[in-house]
C-alpha cells in the first residue's frame, strides 16, 4: 500500500479561533541513533482542548517522539514551539514546568512506598505538606479513587496507573501525554478514564494519546497523526475513518483476521484446580475461594473479571509464586502441583506470561539472552559442565525476534530498553517458542499494535492445535470472544460455571463481572459445557 495522503481533521476537530497557535508544535524534527532515523522529518500540531492521537504499530517512532515533547531525548534535527515560541526541553523537569506531563505505559513507582509517597517524589516544587489530603481530593474530583496510605505494591495495574495520573494532575498540566492508558483496564475503568479526559478538555487542557485500541480512538479523539517507519503517513479525524483503515494505515496493509483450523480436538485435562482456597498475603487483597476448572488439551479457556477480583492472587497459585496448602489443588498433566515451585513446573512443561512484563516477566537491567536463561526456557541445552553457552541464547532470542518481529536496536539489549510492545512480543514468543504443554497468559496483548495482537491471538489459537491447554487472562472482552473456546468469570475471588463463549451473552458475562450470579461453591465449577 502507498503512503497514505494526509487529510484535514474532519468535524470532530475542535474549532480554533482565528489567530490562535497551537498549544504545542514539532517542526521537523528529526531523531537519529548512529545510522539509524527513528523519527524523519516529524510536523506536528496539538492545540488546547483537543484529543489528539498518536498512532502507529510498534516500532513507529511515537515512544521517541514522546520522550522528546517530554524532555527525556534531544532532537538531532527540528524544533519545538510551545505555544508559538521555539523552546529547548532540556529534561523532564523542564517539559514539566512548561505544563506538559507524561503518564508512562511502563510506570515509575516504588512498591514499598505508599501512594502519597509516591506521588511526592514525583512533585517538583509542590509542598509536601498535607499530600495525603491532596491525593485524596484530587482522586475524589476526577472519579480516580485511591487510598493514599496504601503501599504499591498491594495495588492492581489499574490502580497504579490512577496514580500516574494523578501525579501529573496534581503539576496542573496544560498537555498530558498517555501511552497505552487503556492496555489492562476493563470496560468500565476506561469509561470512567475517558470521563476524566472529557472532564480535562473542557478545563482547556489537550491530551496527546496513544494507542493501540482503535475504536477507542474513534470514540474520544478529535484528530489522529499516524507514523509509520518514522515518518508521517496520514493525519484524519479518526471518527470519519474505520478501525479497519486506520490500521491499514498504521501498518501498511490489510491485517488478516484470526482464524482456527477447525479441526479442534480435545484431549485429557492438562490443568485442573479443585476447591483452591488461599488466604492473601495483603490483608486489601482478595481470598480465593473454592476455585474449581479445568483446561483439557487442545482448548484456550478465557478468565474474565474486573481488574483486582483475584486474577492476580490465582496467577500466583497456578505460577507457584504462592504455594496452595495441598498439593491435589492444582493438578498439572495428572501430577499433584499444588506444593511445587515455579521452576518444577515450568520443567514439566508449563509456560507463564504475567500481567507485568518489565519487573515480573523479565528483569530491566538484564539483557535478554540473560532473561531467557533466568525463566529456565532452555535450561539443559545451555549449561554444559557448569558453563553457560551464550552463543546459543542469542541464537534463541535471535529466533523470538524473527518469529514475532520484535523490533530492538541490538542484538541483545536490555529488556528495559524496548518499547513496551515489542518487550510484549518478546515475552509471548520466549514462552510460546518453548512448545509448552500448558501456558497460562495474562494480558497477551497489552500494548501491542493491532497486527501484532492479531498475531499474538493466533499463535495462542495455533498452540493448543498442537495439544497444549491455555488458559488466557484478560480484560479484554473481544479478545476473549474471538480466541476462547470457553469462559469463567472471576469475581471477589470466586469462579462462575464455564459458558461456551460463542453462546455466551456479552450481558450475562458483565453481570457475573458485577457478581451477579457467583454465588460461592455452588456456582465455582468447571464442569464440562
Amino acid at each position: 500500500m502507498d503512503d497514505a495522503v494526509a487529510v484535514a481533521p474532519g468535524p470532530g476537530r475542535p474549532v480554533q479561533p482565528e489567530g490562535q497557535v497551537p498549544l504545542l508544535e514539532a517542526v521537523g524534527i528529526v531523531k537519529r541513533y548512529g545510522d539509524f532515523t527513528a523519527n524523519d522529518n516529524i510536523n506536528l500540531q496539538i492545540w488546547p482542548t483537543e484529543v489528539h492521537a498518536l498512532l502507529g504499530e510498534n516500532g513507529a517512532g511515537k515512544s521517541t517522539l514522546v520522550k522528546m515533547i517530554y524532555g527525556l531525548l534531544q532532537p538531532t534535527a527540528g524544533e519545538f514551539k510551545w505555544q508559538g515560541e521555539p523552546i529547548v526541553l532540556t529534561g523532564p523537569a523542564s517539559a514539566r514546568a512548561r505544563g506538559i506531563g507524561m503518564v508512562f505505559q511502563h510506570f515509575s513507582l516504588f512498591e514499598q512506598l505508599t501512594v502519597a509517597e509516591n506521588v511526592a517524589l514525583g512533585l517538583d516544587t509542590a509542598p509536601l505538606a498535607g499530600i495525603d489530603e491532596r491525593v485524596a481530593e484530587v482522586s475524589r474530583a476526577y472519579g480516580l479513587p485511591l487510598d493514599p496510605k496504601r503501599e504499591v505494591w498491594r495495588l492492581s495495574v489499574g490502580e497504579r496507573q490512577r496514580i500516574e495520573i494523578v501525579r501529573c494532575l496534581l503539576q496542573n498540566p496544560k498537555l498530558l501525554i498517555l501511552d497505552e492508558p487503556t492496555s489492562v483496564l476493563t470496560p468500565q475503568e476506561v469509561e470512567q478514564l475517558f470521563r476524566t479526559l472529557r472532564v480535562l478538555r473542557t478545563e482547556g487542557r489537550a491530551i496527546l494519546y496513544i494507542s493501540h485500541k482503535l475504536d477507542e480512538v474513534r470514540a474520544l479523539c478529535d484528530t489522529a497523526t499516524i507514523l509509520r517507519g518514522g515518518k508521517v503517513v496520514g493525519t484524519c479525524d479518526p471518527r470519519a475513518e474505520s478501525s479497519q483503515s486506520i490500521a491499514r494505515m498504521m501498518v501498511g496493509t490489510d491485517i488478516g483476521e484470526v482464524r482456527s483450523d477447525g479441526s479442534k480436538k480435545l484431549g485429557a485435562p492438562r490443568l485442573v484446580v479443585r476447591d483452591l482456597s488461599l488466604m492473601p498475603d495483603d490483608p486489601h487483597g482478595i481470598r480465593l475461594e473454592g476455585i474449581s476448572f479445568e483446561v483439557p488439551a487442545g482448548e484456550v479457556l478465557g478468565l474474565a473479571g474486573v481488574a483486582g477480583n483475584g486474577q492476580d492472587e490465582l496467577f500466583a497459585a497456578l505460577s507457584g509464586e504462592v504455594r496452595s496448602d495441598r498439593a491435589d489443588m492444582i493438578t498439572i498433566d495428572g501430577r499433584a502441583a499444588g506444593r511445587l515451585t515455579i521452576t518444577d513446573r515450568r520443567r514439566i512443561g508449563v509456560a507463564f506470561v504475567p500481567e507485568e512484563r518489565l519487573g515480573h516477566a523479565t528483569a530491566p537491567r538484564f539483557k535478554l539472552s540473560d532473561n531467557t536463561l533466568i525463566s529456565g526456557h532452555v535450561a539443559g541445552s545451555m549449561v554444559r559442565g557448569g558453563f553457560i553457552d551464550r552463543g546459543q541464547m542469542v541464537a534463541f532470542v535471535d529466533h523470538i525476534t524473527k518469529s514475532y518481529d520484535v523490533r530492538k536496536g541490538k542484538p541483545d539489549p536490555e529488556a528495559a530498553s524496548l518499547s513496551g510492545g515489542n518487550l510484549q512480543k518478546y515475552v509471548v514468543g520466549r514462552e510460546i517458542l518453548r512448545e509448552p504443554k500448558l501456558l497460562i497468559i495474562s494480558q497477551p496483548t497489552w500494548g501491542v499494535d493491532a497486527g501484532a495482537a492479531a498475531a499474538i491471538r493466533q499463535a495462542i489459537i495455533d498452540l493448543a492445535s498442537r495439544g497444549a491447554a491455555v488458559l488466557v487472562m484478560s480484560q479484554d472482552l473481544d479478545e476473549l470472544y474471538e480466541i476462547c473456546d470457553r469462559l469463567v468469570v472471576i469475581c471477589a475471588g470466586r469462579l462462575s460455571a464455564p459458558r461456551v463463549t460463542r453462546h455466551a451473552d456479552r450481558g450475562e458475562i458483565g453481570m457475573l463481572m458485577a457478581g451477579v450470579g457467583i454465588k460461592g461453591k455452588e456456582d465455582a465449577h468447571a464442569a464440562r459445557a
